[in-house]
């Protein structure tokens, strides 16, 4: 072949090997996805969170928006389980992170498996999102403001037919040679090299009976097995750091594996944190450092739980809910500035709503914690003369106790509730689910619960 020819042979070849290397280079981007879950987190936790978070900012509060709610794309989400109408943190977790539908109660086990059934639990275990992602070399996080073996975390890396089965005492006795307690799960996950980055709560579910906290002394471990899960999953591989407090948060590398726990149960309510003798990160800080240490693989999943956003809902009380959510908002911020659109998958969803329900007909910027009242700002009252709050409970604990007990916009104070209950329940109806970044225009219209696992999936390994 002549040298022009030659010339001419390889002026054709251009664009295919263009396109060639165009194509082997998407192949190796660095693919990442972070689910945020607003735990409890309903349409009426956004709004009156937005509207608190405004009020902060010396607005009306009625204009201003959350950090995800700037995102481009916004679904209603159905959360039903398989056997229930109103859905309970285990079941619906379950179906975010293994793209199926399960029973009430139970943790990436399909519905086949009643709960607290141990023996067909094991033939029907779900693989997660986070296994999965492990399994591909990917890095992987877990971060909640809740005990990490609690129903939401837990369910990523955990398979269990009963979500109290935290600690080896929970497991039935007769159950414990085949089933294994949560916490002993996540130190023994036995996929790729592990879970790289884990932050939240519940530090005595991996210290024995006889071991003092390491942040109060007079308090002590809760498994009675004999073993010291911290201490065995830093002695199983190089590069493991165990913290507790704020000042180990702080001294971490970006690099290596990490296991943070920072309170004996769940972390402090953000209106509280400041008050915990130990210090504890806020969620914003644990996202941001999640992000940094997990971004410089080839790819990584993140799940990041606002897990007290629902146990305020449970007591009745909305000031610390509401709080959690203006929190859990920040930590959306801190991973939308730090990661690229192009390349990073946000996903911001909340697992199941609460009974809060926002009444009329309070004028514009009206303290949305205060009494309701009107253009004039006089109290608005019922039938019987009595002024009620702009926020309250279906259910709950606040029911039936007296008027003047605290000022409404106390941090402690408990929002009147209809019916009265030990503790407020979920509520059964559609969570907003909002996206950005690459693949995010699957999230849209009315969809059920398991179909923003495909969504994830999608971006992370197709």
């Amino acid at each position: 072949m002549s040298q022009i020819n030659m010339l001419r042979a390889l002026s054709n070849l251009i664009p295919f090997l263009l396109t060639a290397a165009t194509m082997a280079g998407e192949g190796e981007r660095k693919r990442g996805v972070i689910l945020f879950v607003g735990d409890g987190m309903g349409v009426s936790t956004v709004t009156a969170a937005r509207i608190l978070d405004g009020q902060n900012k010396g607005l009306a509060g009625e204009e201003n928006l959350l950090a995800f709610e700037h995102f481009p794309h916004l679904a209603l989400v159905k959360t039903y389980n398989v056997d229930a109408q109103v859905s309970d943190s285990a079941g619906t977790m379950t179906a975010l992170v293994t793209g199926h539908r399960t029973r009430a109660g139970v943790l990436s086990v399909g519905p086949e498996a009643a709960r607290g059934d141990c023996t067909t639990s094991k033939q029907h275990e779900l693989v997660t999102l986070l296994e999965e992602a492990e399994q591909r070399g990917y890095r992987t996080g877990v971060v909640s403001t809740a005990r990490i073996t609690h129903a939401t975390p837990a369910a990523t890396y955990a398979h269990s037919p009963d979500r109290n089965w935290e600690l080896p005492g929970s497991v039935p006795e007769a159950d414990r040679s085949l089933c294994t307690d949560i916490a002993r799960q996540l130190v023994e996950f036995a996929h790729g090299d592990g879970v790289d980055v884990v932050l939240g709560g519940g530090r005595a579910m991996f210290l024995r009976i006889d071991s003092p906290d390491p942040e109060d002394a007079t308090m002590r471990g809760r498994r009675r097995d004999g073993r010291n899960l911290a201490e065995e999953w830093v002695a199983a591989a190089e590069s493991r750091r165990f913290v507790f407090d704020q000042a180990g948060f702080d001294e971490l590398p970006a690099t290596g594996q990490v296991l943070g726990l920072f309170d004996p149960s769940h972390m402090e309510f953000e209106a509280d944190r400041e008050g915990d003798a130990g210090g504890e990160p806020s969620l914003a800080e644990m996202t941001a450092y999640a992000i940094e240490n997990l971004t410089s693989a080839q790819g990584f999943f993140l799940v990041v739980e606002g897990g007290r956003i629902d146990h305020a809902h449970h007591a009745g009380n909305a000031y610390r809910a509401l709080v959690d959510a203006i929190a859990f908002s920040e930590a959306v911020a801190v991973a939308a500035e730090m990661t690229d659109p192009n390349e990073t998958l946000i996903v911001v969803t909340a697992d199941h709503s609460h009974t809060l329900t926002i009444a009329g007909y309070s004028a514009r910027g009206n303290p949305i914690l205060g009494f309701a009242a009107g253009m004039d700002g006089i109290p608005l009252t019922d039938t019987a003369g009595v002024a009620y709050t702009t926020l309250g409970y279906a259910n709950g604990p606040g029911a039936g106790r007296p008027e003047a007990e605290l000022a409404p916009t106390d941090p402690n104070y408990r929002q009147r509730a209809t019916h009265p209950m030990l503790a407020e329940t979920h509520a059964g109806e559609d969570v907003p689910a909002y996206a950005t970044g690459p693949g995010s225009d699957g999230v849209g219209g009315v969809m059920d619960q398991h179909e923003l696992y495909a969504v994830m999936r999608t971006v992370l390994f197709d």
